[in-house]
């Protein structure tokens, strides 16, 4: 056997190989190159080992890891991999040898470049087991449903009652969505399908996406990968049929609160027969740099492992116990038998048939081929169950709340030869509770209802839309604000109802505003401004200050639990609500118009509006200074998110760009936010950034013949 690597103009890795496991072999062995660092913090995060080099910070995220079982349900849904599909089994176990090859070279003292954070932690990369893969996978995605939502649920309703959850309904600050949008032959100059769009989390450094083509006897593909995964799942052109995701916003994990006892030979649950049950228990040990290790009592009852508490309660004494329920713990499925087909796939059918394996995280996914099919559907397993499951906390000690089965994923056409979806309420609206407020679907459908015809060249406009709808509640309130006519002073209207000279101009201002995010606009930051100041007035009101203080979850769980955040996502309920617990809100906007009015912002959104990448490691290039301003908003289409009344920098935007084009797979483009290396000083490290920002993305190159080739394996 033997295999091949090519690198393109931007370093983007094009492998090729006699057969689909010496492919995934090699595809581990560039992966673990480019991504050293990267692969290595996403294997211990796997297992719970990453307080070891990283710190006390990573505490927090390893007992959750550990506590949840995440390289135990790996393992399970990797020894029932081989029992089931051992081909995939094989080509997982070829992805996880060429990682452990490539880690080898890229860190010995004469490689070039070095992996600088090995050195500056004092760690050497370790051994990665065919599982590995799966929990990164699943590591990656466990947050992705969301299920610290029902804890927010649960904690709002008890402190401002039970109307106070649909006042803050929203795409909440934990959860991860996309923009997606499939344009049929019948609306393309060239009368072949283009789906394109860009998916949104947390912009990490290195990104959490890899550009890659992979090629053999059997398929070649371009795609998006996930670092620590082989194949290409989410985002990927086989020259004939395409795909692309965006988060389903199912509802798919279960928290149960748990009556939990101990006996003298360990712990016991109560379970819904009434009766008391031996739960799984036993301890670990956490390794925490520069401090003392930290034991770690791992329960697991019926419903799932304890996520949160125990027999004790909380650490603040509260008596509470939570365990989580998920699909791949049930069973033993992650979903990697779709991998291989989906690689193999030459039509939509193939793909619909592929899917049809897809477990976790729920998708709804696109797709087209060069014979005019098309495909519109939820990909996943989401466990059919009682309402009240998805809304909160239900007790393990009542009946009504098992698992009876699985939802059938849902099925949609398209509307006028367009499809769009962007995290709102669409197909999976039965599977899910709360969605993203339907602002970047209905913007994107209404810029493709404005042309006939759309080619490959026209999408990244759509990609750069900085539109906000959202700011029209806090708009009209602006609007209904009077201005002073006979101030006694230049602060001090004369009323309570008036504004002062400053507070009128900055109101005229912002109603004359285009309601565009852009960087370099002076209005968006003012607007941005004031919104900040009504989250921050809104969050410390007595009436919704109860809220504040939230329980003793763990720290990974908190900013689902955070109030600032919470009022920020959902400030266009908050403000047009009948009521809001009596809070006058025509006063609270008028009092944060004052004060932006007396201290404006200095320059342009983009000033404040910068990028803040999530880095293992911090370096002084985390310095807000060092990382670019951005244009967009939370809910705009170009969606770099900031948290209004807390701070303005974007962790989360658009992770990936792609325009994949069905009249020809070389005229598709992509781009991700810093480059194909994850090496500092590397020409590859963040040569992809300008195009990110500018809206611009690189060529797809699947001509051998048009690469450089680096080496013979």
């Amino acid at each position: 056997m033997s295999a091949e690597t090519y690198r393109d103009a931007w370093g983007i890795p094009h492998l090729r190989a006699d057969t689909p496991r010496e492919l995934a072999r090699v595809q581990g062995r560039v992966t673990a190159r480019d991504r050293a660092w990267q692969l290595e913090v996403e294997r211990h995060r796997a297992q719970g080992t990453s307080a070891s080099f990283l710190g006390p910070e990573a505490l927090s995220w390893d007992r959750l890891a550990r506590r949840a079982r995440l390289a135990d349900t790996a393992r399970r849904c990797f020894t029932a991999l081989e029992q089931k599909d051992p081909e995939t089994a094989a080509w997982v176990r070829a992805y996880a040898d060429g990682v452990n090859e490539g880690l080898t070279e890229t860190t010995h003292p004469t490689s070039t470049p070095p992996a600088p954070e090995f050195a500056r932690t004092g760690l050497a990369p370790g051994h990665w087991d065919p599982w590995t893969p799966l929990g990164v996978w699943l590591a990656t995605h466990i947050l992705f449903a969301g299920f610290p939502a029902k804890l927010w649920r649960e904690h709002v309703a008890t402190h401002l009652g039970p109307e106070a959850v649909a006042l803050f309904a929203t795409d909440g600050p934990g959860t991860a969505g996309s923009n997606g949008w499939l344009v049929s032959g019948e609306r393309t100059t060239t009368g072949h399908a283009l789906i394109a769009g860009d998916p949104h989390r947390f912009i990490e450094d290195p990104g959490v996406y890899q550009q890659i083509h992979l090629s053999c006897p059997e398929f070649d593909v371009v795609g998006l990968a996930v670092p620590g995964v082989p194949g290409v799942a989410h985002f990927g052109h086989t020259g004939t049929v395409a795909w692309a995701i965006t988060n389903a916003m199912a509802d798919y994990q279960d928290l149960y609160r748990e009556r939990l006892r101990r006996t003298g030979a360990g712990v016991e649950a109560l379970g819904p027969d009434g009766t008391w049950h031996r739960a799984a228990r036993h301890t670990e040990t956490i390794h925490v740099a520069g401090e003392d290790t930290v034991e770690v009592e791992i329960i697991e009852t019926d419903r799932g492992p304890v996520i949160a508490g125990g027999p004790e309660g909380l650490d603040d004494g509260t008596p509470a116990a939570l365990s989580l329920r998920y699909p791949p713990r049930v069973t033993a499925d992650l979903g990697f038998g779709a991998l291989l087909p989906l690689l193999r796939a030459r039509r939509v059918a193939d793909v619909d048939r592929a899917l049809d394996a897809w477990a976790e995280p729920v998708n709804v996914v696109q797709a087209a081929d060069t014979e005019g099919g098309l495909l519109h559907r939820v990909a996943g397993r989401v466990p059919v169950r009682p309402a009240a499951n998805g809304l909160r906390p239900v007790p393990a000690w009542e009946p009504g709340h098992e698992w009876t089965g699985w939802h059938t994923p849902p099925r949609a056409g398209l509307t006028e030869g367009v499809a769009v979806m962007a995290n709102q309420r669409g197909p999976s609206t039965p599977l899910g509770v709360e969605f993203a407020a339907p602002h970047r679907a209905d913007r994107i459908a209404a810029l493709l209802a404005g042309k006939e015809r759309w080619s490959a060249s026209d999408m990244p406009a759509i990609h750069m839309d900085t539109h906000l709808a959202s700011a029209t509640p806090l708009l009209d309130h602006l609007a209904t604000l009077t201005t002073e006519t006979t101030p006694t002073t230049e602060t001090t209207p004369t009323t309570a109802t008036s504004l002062t000279p400053k507070a009128a101009a900055l109101r005229d201002r912002l109603l004359a505003w285009d309601r565009r995010m852009d960087a370099d606009s002076a209005d968006a930051a003012a607007y941005a401004a004031v919104r900040s100041a009504v989250v921050r007035r809104l969050a410390a009101h007595p009436a919704l200050s109860p809220a504040a203080v939230a329980p003793a979850y763990p720290e990974v769980l908190q900013p689902w639990l955070a109030l600032v955040p919470r009022v920020a996502y959902a400030l266009e309920h908050l403000l047009r609500a009948d009521d809001l617990y009596g809070i006058d809100r025509a006063a609270t906007v008028r009092a944060a118009l004052e004060e932006i009015a007396g201290r404006p912002p200095a320059g342009p959104w983009g000033d404040t509006h910068r990028l803040a990448p999530w880095r293992a490691l911090p370096t002084a290039a985390t310095a807000h200074g060092d990382e670019p301003g951005l244009s967009g908003d939370h809910d705009c289409v170009l969606c770099t998110s900031p948290v209004p009344g807390l701070t303005d920098r974007a962790a989360r935007g658009p992770a990936a760009r792609y325009v994949w084009d069905l009249a020809d797979r070389e005229n598709s483009r992509w781009v991700v936010p810093h480059g194909a290396s994850g090496v500092p000083g590397s020409p590859h490290h963040r040569d992809q950034q300008p195009l990110w920002l500018d809206g611009e993305l690189a060529p797809v190159v699947t001509d051998f013949d048009r690469l450089t080739k680096e080496s013979d394996d």
